[in-house]
């Protein structure tokens, strides 16, 4: 099977908002923000795909690894692997930044940001933006709605970032996930810059969650939280990020949020892509846990990194 075939990511970049007044247009369809549904990953039907990052103890990316070296369990069972794919694959990636109050200071520096990323990514990569604050809303035109471009990235966040309103950081993932279904590659990383808290979405995070392990999102996330901030959650942060197989990072300036999501991009294209049916073909809405070993030609100590489980469909 094709690698591509297996690819896709969103970032959500937000900051800590707590500014009164602000009302932008809201999102026009298909992106406008909707109540989750119980969607659920069909183990039946699809396979279970993983993506795994290997690094050796001193944190350097293992690579020419072979499916041989690789052992899957699911809720301790082996599993037979059907697919494996270790190129660089192109991804569809989805920018949502803070368009609310507290972004202000810090506008133009995320938008470089965002265009450094671009830049370290792979140069076949489909990138597409969306800003929130309470609403959410395309920063690239219908017409365009992603690109490859750095400038044209930069240039359309700077524009689109409002710089007041609450924030509706659930349902902005929500979007952002529904808008990916554009996109031409499957594999999906989120990756968060924010400071976790939220003040105005109608999504909860049990239901970002959910919507999360049914997928094959991987979430990065950059913690970017104000002490004093009682609306500041980094630990939610965390938790999606090590639920789905990602990292969670906290900088302590916002000025390394650049170098940050160059690592970030770095890590996106060192991935190994795992698929396997579930020996286990019952649909009783369970979550399956997952681990992954790996084991090195050299026997070297390895870290490995991967989502924890997913959600079966319930009959």
């Amino acid at each position: 099977m094709d690698p591509r075939l297996l690819t896709a990511a969103v970032f959500v970049l937000s900051f800590a908002t707590i500014s009164s007044a602000g009302h932008g247009p809201a999102l026009p369809p298909p992106f406008a923000v909707q109540q989750p549904s119980a969607l659920v990953f069909s183990a039946r039907s699809e396979l279970v795909v993983l993506h795994v990052t290997v690094k050796d103890k001193q944190g350097a990316y293992v690579r020419g690894l072979t499916s041989e070296a690789f052992t899957v369990l699911e809720d301790r069972q082996p599993q037979k692997i059907e697919l494996f794919a270790s190129q660089d694959a192109p991804v569809d990636v989805g920018l949502l930044v803070d368009s609310s109050g507290s972004m202000l200071p810090n506008r133009d520096r995320v938008a470089a940001a965002a265009g450094t990323f671009a830049e370290t990514s792979n140069p076949q990569d489909e990138i597409f933006a969306l800003a929130f604050n309470e609403w959410v809303r395309a920063a690239l035109p219908p017409y365009a709605p992603f690109t490859s471009d750095a400038k044209t990235l930069r240039t359309a966040l700077s524009a689109a970032i409002a710089a007041q309103g609450r924030t509706a950081l659930y349902d902005a993932i929500l979007a952002g996930l529904d808008y990916l279904t554009q996109g031409m590659e499957p594999r999906k990383v989120l990756v968060v810059v924010s400071d976790g808290g939220d003040n105005a979405s109608t999504a909860t995070f049990d239901e970002v969650l959910r919507k999360t392990q049914a997928s094959n999102t991987v979430i990065y996330t950059i913690a970017l939280a104000d002490p004093v901030d009682r609306d500041a959650n980094p630990g939610r942060l965390k938790r999606l990020a090590e639920a789905t197989g990602g990292q969670a990072f906290e900088p302590r300036e916002i000025s390394a949020v650049a170098d940050v999501l160059r690592e970030i991009a770095r890590d996106i294209r060192h991935t190994y892509t795992i698929g396997y049916i579930p020996a286990n073909s019952a649909r009783d809405g369970h979550f399956r846990r997952i681990r992954v070993r790996v084991t090195a030609p050299d026997h070297r100590g390895l870290s490995v990194r991967t989502r924890q489980g997913y959600v079966v469909e319930e009959r």
